[in-house]
């Protein structure tokens, strides 16, 4: 690309960002339908947990799991580490937090590149950046500008591991993530930028918050575990039992009304984790 070639692209995603939308525009889309590959179902005797993967985030991560489940690996594993407004861990075959799959463990994915293209509502500031909702996820995020001076056009953005949040859980090796993962139940920003995010839960994370727990004294060890009974993505699920999940757009008009309802009613206490779009399951 020549030195005008890229000043003009340069000059057209200013123009962009300067024509684009406001969030309340009433030409927003309000929903969204999520493909049936990114919806992951996982049922327990306490109930069904349904959460959006999101491969723009963690490509790796979401194929892995994606893999796992179509094949089975976690119909009756245990969620075998659960702190109270934490986490609940499953994943692991042997039960004790030590194994996994017979596949090669993944490199970690810690940060994407957010776009332009990609809807995103800014909630609030944070240092050098902002935080915000994306897909159904909570972000931190380099401020849109930014597009506006990398060759990609594209900002630098984490994942937060707030409530809903599925993470990969991990050994001490930032790249040991294999067939274990976790559901958070509570906020932990220790987390963010240390663990790979690959989704979150759009239904059923009151079941999560039901499931045995142990103590953060015995590191969360459930002495009687419930487990997974069957998981699966709703692609791979006969039809008449595939979920249809549609998910509220962050810049749609009814949900950035409601960000702005609680900034008013919360001030500078309002927290990107409190907030998340609303999701319908049907079926």
């Amino acid at each position: 690309m020549s030195m005008l070639q890229k000043t003009m692209a340069v000059a057209a995603v200013i123009a962009g960002l300067a024509t684009a939308a406001p969030a309340n525009s009433q030409s927003a889309p309000e929903w969204r339908t999520v493909a049936p590959e990114n919806v992951l179902v996982i049922e327990t005797a306490k109930g069904r947990v349904v959460a959006e993967l999101d491969p723009r985030v963690a490509p790796l991560a979401v194929e892995r799991i994606r893999t796992l489940a179509d094949q089975g690996f976690y119909d009756g594993l245990k969620f075998h580490r659960v702190i109270p407004n934490f986490m609940a861990q499953t994943g692991d075959p042997l039960g004790t937090g030590e194994g996994g799959s017979e596949l090669p463990d993944l490199a970690g994915e810690f940060g994407f590149r957010r776009g332009r293209s990609d809807p995103f509502l800014h909630v609030a500031p944070t240092s050098g950046g902002q935080t915000g909702v994306f897909g159904s996820l909570p972000v931190r995020s380099q401020p849109d500008a930014q597009m506006m001076i990398t060759a990609d056009f594209k900002a630098a953005a984490t994942a937060l591991f707030c409530p809903g949040v599925l993470g990969m859980a991990r050994a001490d090796s930032p790249d040991s993530a294999n067939s274990q993962f976790f559901i958070m139940t509570g906020a932990n920003p220790n987390l963010n930028g240390g663990y790979t995010a690959f989704g979150r839960v759009v239904a059923g994370l009151d079941v999560v918050r039901t499931l045995a727990a142990g103590t953060a004294a015995d590191n969360g060890r459930v002495p009687e575990p419930d487990a997974m009974t069957r998981v699966r993505t709703a692609a791979a699920l006969p039809e008449g039992e595939r979920p249809t999940v549609r998910v509220q757009v962050p810049t749609s008009p009814a949900f950035a009304a409601e960000v702005e309802r609680l900034r008013a009613e919360q001030g500078a206490r309002l927290d990107v984790c409190n907030v998340q779009p609303a999701a319908e399951v049907a079926g």
